[in-house]
């Protein structure tokens, strides 16, 4: 029985949420505008987890429940518009940049 899976070649959209990028949010993709708007108890929602802070940490609220977002993290869509955090030294093994 094989125990070893290799991923499929898929092309994902991905955000880095930097400090700045946090404060000043005009760069943010069409998606994580969305998922700003989305009330915080819905899949796919993004917020802070201070209201009213302008700085991170933030929150994304999946199927699974809340996942923080920290400084630096990626911001991940996934292949069906779910969107995930991922630590950036983990982002780093997994993904390269695709062609546009």
């Amino acid at each position: 029985m094989n125990y070893r899976f290799k991923k499929k070649p898929v092309t994902i959209e991905a955000f880095q949420m930097t400090e700045e990028r946090r404060r000043v949010n005009e760069d943010w993709p069409p998606w994580l505008h969305d998922a700003w708007q989305k009330d915080r108890k819905e899949p796919g929602a993004l917020f802070p987890v201070e209201l009213g802070s302008i700085s991170c940490p933030l929150a994304i609220h999946t199927l699974e429940g809340e996942h923080a977002v920290d400084r630096d993290d990626w911001i991940i869509q996934g292949v069906k518009g779910e969107l995930y955090p991922c630590k950036p030294d983990i982002f780093a093994l997994t993904y390269d940049p695709a062609p546009d």
